[in-house]
């Protein structure tokens, strides 16, 4: 596993990627298991729910996400889509995020005081968790990007692989073997992002 900074500066948002993988099914299944348990959520509330697509089961998903947006995209305009959406169908799996809303609930009927703030802790929670997986894949040689086809195609994909109605999807993560590596990144300079007293 590469040094944490090293992985942190290298994790990039790669669009083309292939269907190979460097390493086994079970330690894609690891990776992203020991995410789930071990990223914080507000009260320990382990509303988080992942869901790892793999083989058919990958492509079907960028299917959905094809002939969903077809419906919506005009016909002059969709062979940028279609293109993109190849893109990560072209990857070797998915990862899909969801918050379970029921668990988001319940605490918000517990604790009252902070029933605004439950909805927005999951979010964050679920974006800590998103990262960790993004640069643990970076770290085992994948290329990955983060995508956010919801909430259009969520109903087709619970009816898909038979979810739960109150998993919310938030994200998806197609992955592969890099075939090119992204451009350079600018930074705004830091002294304008940080402030330090002492």
């Amino acid at each position: 596993m590469k040094d944490f900074y090293e992985l942190v500066e290298n994790r990039r948002s790669y669009y083309e990627i292939e269907k190979k993988s460097p390493v086994s099914d079970k330690e894609i299944k690891d990776i992203i298991e020991h995410a789930v348990k071990y990223v914080p959520s507000a009260f320990n509330s382990q509303s988080a729910r992942v869901v790892l697509l793999l083989g058919d089961n990958h492509d079907k998903l960028w299917e959905i996400v094809r002939e969903t947006l077809r419906k919506i995209v005009p016909a002059e305009s969709f062979a940028s889509t279609d293109a993109k959406i190849d893109g990560f169908k072209n990857g070797y799996g998915t990862v899909l995020f969801f918050e379970d809303q029921e668990v988001v609930e319940n605490l918000q009927k517990q604790f009252e005081l902070y029933k605004d703030n439950f909805p927005l802790w999951s979010l964050q929670s679920s974006g800590m968790l998103q990262y960790t997986i993004w640069i643990a894949l970076e770290g085992a040689g994948f290329g990955a990007s983060l995508q956010h086809y919801n909430p259009l195609i969520d109903d087709e994909v619970k009816k898909q692989w038979n979810l739960p109605g109150n998993w919310k999807l938030i994200a998806q993560m197609p992955f592969g073997a890099p075939k090119s590596k992204p451009g350079e990144k600018e930074f705004a300079p830091l002294e304008s992002r940080v402030k330090i007293f002492s």
